[in-house]
């Protein structure tokens, strides 16, 4: 639908683990995690009574068994979805992310619960009420527009990064405008210098028109 084809456009992908060009797929930047890594964190929602899915770079979604949140990211996504026993990934296997999956009220006491060192080790942003996400501890979406803003010579104070979730924390505060969407959560407001309009009355689309297309 955007017509975003070219080898001029990019794609951040996986929280921006994954920065790349679109028609050749050039990787910009590449941080992701492993088998060991996502093994550990398994073990973890397993302990804790939650569900578990992962991005492999060779095999795509997978996770050990079906579960609801995992059938809705397939679908949302127009994904496949591999079951597999995370205790046979080969150690260094590139893994994009692992989520952490369930209901919101298991998630956040999951969350709560996890071990100090998990924060220490990965980066963990909540990108919806009932998807928790882990990164490579030196992935996510700011450092990713920057790599981006780096390898095209653009300064962040002309990037503007918009969102409406923890996921998008980074990015908002790393951008020389950094908007929030109306239906942001609080928190992510309160980080914002700017607040639009709701995703489906074309908030994104006033803000490229008020600061870049009639911009003084």
């Amino acid at each position: 639908e955007l017509n975003m084809t070219s080898d001029d456009d990019f794609v951040l992908s996986y929280n921006a683990s994954l920065v790349q060009r679109i028609a050749s797929q050039t990787v910009v930047r590449s941080n992701i995690l492993t088998g060991a890594d996502a093994k550990r964190i398994a073990r973890k929602a397993k302990e804790l009574g939650v569900h578990v899915h992962a991005f492999s770079r060779t095999e795509g979604l997978i996770t050990p068994e079906h579960n609801y949140y995992t059938d809705h990211e397939a679908k949302i996504n127009e994904l496949s979805i591999t079951l597999k026993d995370f205790e046979t990934l080969e150690d260094d296997e590139e893994i994009m992310k692992v989520m952490i999956i369930d209901v919101p009220e298991k998630l956040s006491v999951a969350h709560e619960q996890l071990p100090e060192a998990f924060f220490k080790d990965y980066t963990i942003v909540k990108s919806a009420p009932f998807f928790l996400e882990f990164m490579n501890p030196n992935s996510n979406k700011g450092t990713g527009v920057k790599a981006l803003a780096d390898y095209l010579g653009i300064d962040a104070s002309e990037v503007i990064c918009m969102g409406d979730a923890g996921n998008d924390h980074h990015m908002i505060e790393y951008a020389g405008l950094g908007v929030a969407m109306e239906n942001a959560s609080e928190d992510t407001k309160a980080i914002a210098n700017y607040i639009t309009d709701t995703n489906d009355n074309s908030g994104v689309a006033q803000v490229i028109e008020k600061f870049i297309l009639n911009a003084e």
